[in-house]
């Protein structure tokens, strides 16, 4: 017999909607009524529903994932620096801070031409997204034109493009919109209460406002954050809220895991206990059941496991490829053999056609 559920999960329902079918058989997925979309959860339903039984919260993350997604598909997309190092700005885990002192190699906005050839070469590999970042506290006006023509040149291979250059203001937001930017990230990185402990160099209210310049433009939204920063629990609970109460869910929401880079302060942080970072991801399914929860940054260190615990929760997209902007990600072969091992596929979106002699998966940082 099931155990009742108590009061704070009452306040939080179990998407319905999901019809099983025979065994062998794809479950049906039908969508549940849109009113379960909240943006006013309150700190207390979160820190409920972290407080689950593991399995109790697995459970009910992967039947609010059936109800809106195929459990089975994941999205792909990769993720190229076109600008490194030499920013400004003091986030204590990036090692492209020019304050801090990790070796790394400082690199020029990448040429058009380039770009695009590191796009063809994703595409054939299977990615579906193509994301550009640039280390930049915002972009220059006169970086503009090279980042619209980069975008439709992305867009016109048939990728999805992705974008992060640090803070827009609303007139650019609104020039890359125009060139045709599907999505724009900018994560909150974590609650609002730890993020001084972080960053200095900006504030909380400046990432909200560039998040609102983006949606104002007509983008989506790619926001999340990062754990394992010595955070408390508190802190993952204040970031998920922020992010699950905003006007609109954003469309992608990448959980990162603190990849410690030598040189940066967070070098020396302790590990975060694999199964409160999955949580964190059958969390902000609960939460956030139409976005895209993206198992991001830190894959490299999580074994098998921990990566099919994560999809089980409700983690339904990747980035695919052997770098994440400057630290190491898993190579492309390897997330081909673990999707054939759990019988999973990548998602699927129509591309032209571009017939190629190179089969081989691009190095993302051209090193």
């Amino acid at each position: 017999m099931n155990k009742p559920l108590s009061a704070n999960e009452t306040q939080t329902p179990i998407a319905d909607g999901i019809e099983c079918g025979p065994v062998g058989e794809r479950a049906a997925v039908v969508e549940p009524d849109s009113t379960l979309l909240r943006h006013d959860w309150q700190r207390e339903e979160v820190g409920a529903l972290f407080a689950l039984s593991f399995n109790d919260l697995l459970f009910r993350a992967q039947s609010m994932h059936r109800a809106y997604f195929d459990p089975n598909e994941v999205q792909v997309s990769t993720l190229l620096s076109i600008k490194t190092g030499a920013c400004p700005e003091d986030c204590a885990y990036c090692p492209q801070s020019t304050r801090f002192d990790t070796g790394l190699s400082v690199e020029a906005l990448m040429e058009v031409n380039q770009v695009l050839d590191q796009a063809r070469a994703a595409r054939r590999s299977g990615a579906t997204r193509f994301c550009m970042g640039a280390a930049w506290r915002s972009p220059k006006d006169r970086d503009l034109p090279a980042l619209t023509a980069m975008i439709e040149g992305v867009k016109g291979l048939g990728l999805e493009t992705c974008m992060t250059l640090g803070m827009l203001s609303d007139t650019q937001a609104q020039t890359l919109a125009e060139a045709g930017l599907d999505y724009y990230n900018h994560n909150l990185d974590t609650s609002p209460e730890y993020y001084g402990d972080i960053i200095t160099t900006r504030t909380y209210a400046d990432r909200l406002e560039t998040l609102e310049h983006v949606r104002d433009a007509g983008m989506k939204v790619c926001s999340g954050g990062i754990v394992g920063m010595g955070e408390d629990a508190g802190d993952r609970v204040g970031l998920l809220q922020q992010l699950a109460n905003l006007p609109e869910h954003p469309e992608s929401v990448p959980i990162n895991m603190l990849v410690r880079v030598p040189g940066t302060p967070l070098a020396e942080a302790s590990d975060l206990d694999p199964f409160e970072f999955v949580r964190t991801i059958a969390v902000a399914r609960i939460l956030m059941p139409r976005s895209h929860v993206r198992l991001s940054a830190g894959r490299e260190d999580m074994n098998d496991q921990t990566q099919a615990l994560a999809f089980l929760a409700g983690a339904n997209s990747i980035f695919y490829g052997e770098k994440l902007l400057t630290t190491a990600n898993p190579e492309a072969n390897t997330d081909l053999a673990l999707f054939a091992r759990l019988g999973i596929n990548p998602e699927e979106r129509e591309v032209l056609d571009e017939p190629s002699s190179d089969p081989r998966f691009y190095n993302a940082m051209n090193l």
